[in-house]
């Protein structure tokens, strides 16, 4: 477990994660982290679940209507 202190920053309250926290979600200052509430308390991870399954069925629908796509990008 990994303790981490809130601190004033600007107007607002953040979380400065430590330098291994990072290595350990493979993410570096400027990437996108999604927080999620879960039974415990709140996940954070570095995509979001609920846009992959969105894009999933984009990808999908893009396979099965290419014509039509195709048509609507003249």
């Amino acid at each position: 477990m990994t303790v981490l202190k809130l601190t004033q920053i600007g107007n607002s309250v953040g979380v400065i994660l430590p330098k291994e926290v990072l290595a350990r979600l493979k993410v570096e200052k400027g990437d996108t982290l999604f927080m999620s509430e879960a039974a415990n308390g709140v996940t954070l991870v570095t995509y979001n679940p609920e846009f992959e399954a969105q894009m999933g069925a984009a990808r999908l629908i893009m396979k099965k209507r290419r014509a039509v796509l195709h048509e609507l990008a003249k």
